[in-house]
C-alpha cells in the first residue's frame, strides 16, 4: 500500500481523539435519524384514507406516497459510500437529517398530491443515506462484543419502526391531524442536526471527489433502481408486463442497468464500486441479506395485511398484535450479539434462517380466527430469526473489510436486504392473488357441487337477517353477502397459508449459502 492510499485509509477510519464516551454519542444520535428514517415508510400507510381527502387525491394516486420514497430512497444507498466520502460521514449524516427535518416539515405543509410526492421524494432520498452510513459507522466506531450489539440495536431499530409505523401513524391521526405524522420529525430532526456539529468529526471530506462524479452513471443508477421499485410495486395489482406502463418502465429500467453495470466496471471513478464482492464470502453475505430482507419485510407486511382483511382489526388493533415480534427481538438482541462474537458466525446464522423457517411453518396452519393469542409463539420466533439472522449477515459482510471499501461494503449490504424486501414484498402479493383465486374458485365449485348444504346456510342467515321490519329480500340479499364474504375470507385465509409455507421452504434453500460466507466469529480487525 502507497503512502497516499494508507494516509487516506486513515482519514477514512474514526478520528483518533475521539473518546469512547464521544463515539457512543455520535452513534446514538445517528440511531435516532435511521429510526425517523425507517418509520416514515410505513408511518403513513394506515393513513391513506384522509391524507387523500385532505389533498383531494384520486384512489389510483395515493399509493405514490408509499412508492415515491421507496423509489427515491433505494437510489440514495448505493450513492451514499461515494457522498460520505467526498463530504465525511458528519457533514453527509447533518446534510441527510437537515434536508430530511425541512422535506418532512413542507410535507406536513403540502397544498396538493404532486407537491407532497415531490417532499416525499426528498424524504426518502436523504432519508436513504442515513441507513448505511450508521451501519458503517457503528461497525468502525466498536470493536468485538460492542460491534456486535450496535449491530443489534441497529436491527432492531430497522425492524421495530417499520412494524410500528401503521399504528402509530393511526394513533397520531386519529388524535391529531395526518400531517402531524410528519411535523413528528421536526424536534428530532433539528436536534439530531445540531447534535452531530457540535459532536464534532468524525473522518475527513474528500471534496475532489465532488469534480469527478460520473452523472451518466448517477442517472442510469437512478433510472435502473427507481424503475425497478416501482415495477416491484405496481407488478402484482396491474399484471406485471400485461400492463403497458409496467412493461415500458422494466425495459426501461433494464436499458439502465446495462448502463450502470458498465459504468461500475469501466469507469475511471464509479459512484458505485462493486470491488467488495471480490472479496471471499462477501458475495454469499449479500444473497444471505437478499433473504434477511425478503423475510423481514415480507413478514412486516403480511401479518397486518391477514389482520386487516380477514380479521378487520383497526391499525391500533394490529399494532397491539404485531408489538410481540419487537418485543422478542429486543430480547434476542444480547444473546445474539453474545454468541456473534463468541463461535463461528455462521452457525448463529445457521440458527436464525432455522427460526424462520420454523416461524413462517408455524404461520403456515393460520386460520380465519387467528388474533393475538394464536400468533403468539409465531410472531416471538420471528422476532428472535430477524436477530439472529441480522448480526451474522452484517458482521460476515463487513469483519475484516478493508477501510478504504467499508462504506461501499455497508451500502451493497444495506441495497441487497431493502431489494430483498422489495422482491419479497412483490412476490408474496402475486402469490396472494394467484392462490386467492385458486382457492375461491375451488370453493365455489364445492359449493356448487353441495347445493343442499348452501340452500341450507342461506336459509339459516336469512332467519337471522330477519327480524321483525326487516324486508325478506333484503334479508336475503344480506345473507348471500355475508355467506359471499364467508367464502372470500376463507379463500384469502387459505392463501396465506400457502404463502407463509413456500416461505419457510425458501429459508431452508438459504442454507445452502451459508458454507460459503465467512467463518469465525464477529471481529472488527483493522484492515487495510
Amino acid at each position: 500500500m502507497t503512502d497516499a492510499t494508507l494516509e487516506l485509509a486513515q482519514a477514512l477510519r474514526p478520528a483518533a481523539h475521539l473518546s469512547d464516551g464521544r463515539k457512543l454519542a455520535i452513534f446514538l444520535v445517528m440511531c435516532v435519524g435511521q429510526f425517523m428514517a425507517v418509520l416514515d415508510i410505513q408511518i403513513v400507510a394506515a393513513s391513506m384514507a384522509p391524507i387523500q381527502a385532505g389533498l383531494s387525491a384520486g384512489l389510483d394516486e395515493i399509493d405514490w406516497l408509499q412508492t415515491a420514497y421507496l423509489m427515491a430512497e433505494i437510489v440514495m444507498i448505493p450513492l451514499s459510500a461515494y457522498l460520505a466520502h467526498a463530504l465525511s460521514t458528519r457533514w453527509m449524516f447533518v446534510a441527510s437529517a437537515g434536508l430530511f427535518t425541512l422535506a418532512s416539515l413542507m410535507c406536513g405543509l403540502a397544498w396538493d398530491l404532486p407537491s407532497m410526492i415531490v417532499f416525499r421524494v426528498v424524504q426518502g432520498f436523504v432519508g436513504g443515506a442515513m441507513i448505511p452510513i450508521v451501519f458503517a459507522t457503528g461497525f468502525t466506531f466498536f470493536d468485538g462484543a460492542r460491534a456486535a450489539m450496535a449491530t443489534a440495536a441497529l436491527g432492531v431499530i430497522s425492524t421495530l419502526a417499520p412494524t410500528l409505523g401503521p399504528s402509530i401513524g393511526g394513533w397520531i391521526t386519529d388524535s391529531f391531524s395526518w400531517r402531524w405524522l410528519f411535523f413528528i420529525n421536526v424536534a428530532p430532526g433539528l436536534l439530531v442536526t445540531a447534535a452531530l456539529v457540535l459532536l464534532g468529526p468524525v473522518d475527513k471530506a474528500e471534496p475532489s471527489l465532488l469534480k469527478r462524479i460520473d452523472w451518466l452513471h448517477a442517472a442510469s443508477l437512478a433510472v435502473f433502481l427507481g424503475g425497478l421499485q416501482y415495477v416491484l410495486e405496481e407488478g402484482p395489482p396491474h399484471g406485471w408486463l400485461q400492463d403497458r406502463t409496467v412493461a415500458a418502465v422494466a425495459w426501461t429500467a433494464l436499458v439502465a442497468a446495462a448502463v450502470f453495470f458498465e459504468r461500475c466496471f469501466f469507469a475511471s471513478h464509479p459512484l458505485v464500486r462493486l470491488g467488495p464482492l471480490r472479496h471471499k464470502g462477501f458475495a454469499a453475505a449479500c444473497l444471505l441479506s437478499f433473504a434477511v430482507g425478503f423475510g423481514l419485510y415480507t413478514s412486516v407486511y403480511l401479518t397486518p395485511v391477514y389482520l386487516a382483511q380477514v380479521r378487520g382489526y383497526s391499525s391500533l388493533d394490529i399494532g397491539s398484535t404485531v408489538f410481540v415480534t419487537g418485543v422478542s427481538m429486543t430480547l434476542a438482541a444480547g444473546p445474539a450479539a453474545w454468541l456473534a462474537t463468541r463461535i463461528d458466525q455462521r452457525i448463529v446464522m445457521t440458527l436464525g434462517l432455522v427460526l424462520y423457517a420454523i416461524s413462517f411453518w408455524m404461520m403456515s396452519a393460520i386460520g380465519p380466527d387467528w388474533g393475538f393469542w394464536q400468533l403468539l409463539a409465531p410472531q416471538s420466533v420471528r422476532g428472535a430469526a430477524i436477530l439472529f439472522s441480522m448480526v451474522p449477515v452484517v458482521g460476515m459482510s463487513l469483519s475484516g473489510m478493508p477501510d478504504l471499501e467499508l462504506r461501499d461494503a455497508s451500502g451493497l449490504n444495506s441495497l441487497t436486504r431493502n431489494l430483498g424486501g422489495a422482491v419479497g414484498i412483490a412476490l408474496v402479493n402475486t402469490w396472494l392473488i394467484d392462490f386467492f383465486r385458486l382457492h375461491l374458485a375451488s370453493l365455489a365449485r364445492s359449493v356448487s357441487a353441495s347445493p343442499d348444504q348452501a340452500v341450507a346456510a342461506m336459509s339459516g342467515l336469512s332467519q337471522r337477517f330477519g327480524f321483525e321490519g326487516v324486508d325478506p329480500v333484503r334479508a336475503a340479499q344480506a345473507a348471500a353477502v355475508t355467506l359471499g364474504s364467508g367464502v372470500s375470507a376463507q379463500a384469502l385465509t387459505l392463501a396465506f397459508d400457502d404463502v407463509f409455507r413456500i416461505t419457510a421452504w425458501v429459508f431452508v434453500a438459504c442454507l445452502a449459502l451459508v458454507p460459503f460466507c465467512r467463518a469465525g466469529p464477529m471481529t472488527n480487525a483493522p484492515s487495510h
